[in-house]
């Protein structure tokens, strides 16, 4: 057995496979005795098939840049022929025969996939606790949330499960989980990776798809082998001038940097987690950045009652191509925030969507504006640490009142009532400065820096202009080697 397999990157597993000195199958073998030590107090993975990942390495794995590295796939967009995909559900019950363009690019990359995550119900909750599969338990703290909804993945990489895994974020699914587990998460520009077969984009644009990782490279080298257009995307978006990689491994110029504190959503921002901001303002400044106190002119209220317009309206659309695609499914088993969701989105007109894109677009602007005087924005990646489970999912009780107001256009009538406020803004205003990147399709990253006095990790945010992925990487690969990330925790 490989003993020392949770104490190297990605990029240094597939060095020692390509030296000779570690068999791919011992790879795979010390990540599964990682995970049958690990995942049945975390509840992190749901689906194996560790067979089927032997008998890859029979087949002979691709020659590609991550040989041999074991790697899980979240439950939620990525289709991996031949195994089942339920996102987080009851309601779906499905198997794809064809993989999906980024997974063809994992496993191009040499990737052995030998599981999948486990994920809040599409995706929805920005916490991991579906009632199909139950919570996935933070690797710092047992009992605290991992965050969502990538939050099985962020768990076994810190878990050192695996040394990098799969995520998505629509609404900070990368970032957030990455902040709250303790590793490094990058959600790149919009366009930059593929969406495809099914999908040109998701959410109106909001959803990128990348890996959460315990180190800055191999983030960047991963992103070098999946980013690229694809048969027809909506975007083809500029390349990097380089590899990001080598981005990755040089340090930035002097930036100017905005010092964003104010929150997009209301919320409270524990004052841990404003220490953390300052200190990062002060070590950039050592580094020779300059760093300036700046804010976001947006009307924050309309930015995320247009969110949630766009997101109801999009899970609407999503549930009935469950009940019309996936013979087997039934959405009458979907959980209640997932009806009431779907449900206000039935419920807005094709009026009413167009308006929240005009007022995306105004978001989009107030950040280039912003961009056009500074190269990164920083802010928190969540405004506070991880809290215990139970505390981010609608309880039964408020969802029981949504879906006894059942009528026509409910959804305006319930933004006018406050119940929205009620149900939305406890789960909105952990998303409070992570949407911003999802609206705006900008980069931005969680670089894991700090924790709190209880032992608990937060991240910090960095925002870049569109494309600019080579800046961010670049920045965190200084922050990594001169500042230093958070330690993961020491499990059994």
């Amino acid at each position: 057995m490989f003993s020392e397999y949770s104490q190297f990157d990605a990029m240094e597993l597939a060095a020692l496979a390509r030296r000779g000195e570690v068999s791919a199958q011992e790879l795979l073998d010390a990540a599964l005795a990682r995970a049958a030590a690990c995942n049945p107090q975390l509840n992190v993975l749901i689906h194996s098939f560790a067979d089927r990942a032997r008998q890859q390495i029979i087949d002979g794995l691709p020659e590609g840049p991550f040989q041999g590295v074991p790697f899980v796939l979240k439950d939620l967009m990525a289709m991996f022929a031949g195994e089942p995909i339920c996102m987080g559900s009851r309601a779906l019950s499905y198997t794809p025969r064809y993989d999906s363009e980024l997974v063809k690019r994992y496993k191009a990359a040499g990737l052995n996939i030998f599981a999948k995550s486990n994920t809040p119900e599409f995706g929805l909750i920005i916490t991991t606790e579906p009632k199909r599969f139950g919570p996935s338990h933070n690797p710092h703290r047992q009992g605290y949330s991992t965050g969502g909804s990538s939050g099985g993945s962020a768990a076994a990489v810190a878990a050192g499960i695996v040394p990098i895994a799969h995520g998505g974020d629509g609404g900070g699914s990368i970032r957030f989980p990455a902040s709250w587990c303790g590793v490094f998460g990058l959600k790149p520009s919009r366009g930059r990776n593929p969406m495809g077969p099914d999908l040109g984009e998701d959410w109106q644009g909001a959803v990128a798809e990348h890996v959460l990782s315990r180190t800055v490279r191999d983030s960047a080298a991963m992103l070098d082998c999946t980013a690229g257009p694809e048969l027809g995307a909506p975007y083809n978006i500029r390349p990097p001038e380089g590899s990001f990689l080598a981005a990755a491994e040089r340090d930035p110029k002097p930036l100017r940097i905005a010092l964003c504190r104010e929150s997009l959503v209301p919320t409270d921002v524990d004052p841990e987690v404003l220490t953390g901001l300052e200190q990062t303002a002060e070590q950039l400044a050592a580094l020779g950045h300059r760093v300036e106190e700046a804010e976001l002119s947006v009307d924050r209220d309309q930015m995320w009652r247009d969110f949630l317009v766009i997101v109801g309206a999009e899970v609407a659309g999503l549930l009935r191509r469950i009940q019309r695609d996936y013979p087997g499914s039934d959405i009458r088993r979907c959980e209640p925030s997932t009806k009431n969701l779907a449900m206000m989105g039935r419920s807005f007109s094709a009026a009413d969507l167009v308006e929240a894109r005009y007022g995306w677009h105004k978001v989009q602007r107030a950040a280039g504006e912003l961009m056009a005087d500074y190269d990164v924005i920083l802010c928190p990646t969540t405004p506070t640490a991880a809290v215990p489970h139970g505390q981010l999912p609608p309880s039964p009780w408020e969802a029981a009142q949504m879906l006894a107001s059942h009528r026509m256009n409910i959804g305006r009538a319930l933004m006018r009532s406050g119940l929205v406020e009620k149900m939305a803004l406890p789960v909105l205003g952990k998303m409070a400065y992570t949407l911003l990147g999802n609206i705006t399709g900008l980069p931005c990253m969680s670089v894991p820096l700090y924790k709190t006095s209880t032992g608990l990790p937060f991240g910090m945010q960095f925002i870049a202009g569109m494309c600019e992925e080579e800046l961010l990487f670049s920045l965190a690969g200084q922050l990594e080697r001169e500042v230093g990330f958070t330690d993961l925790p020491l499990l059994a």
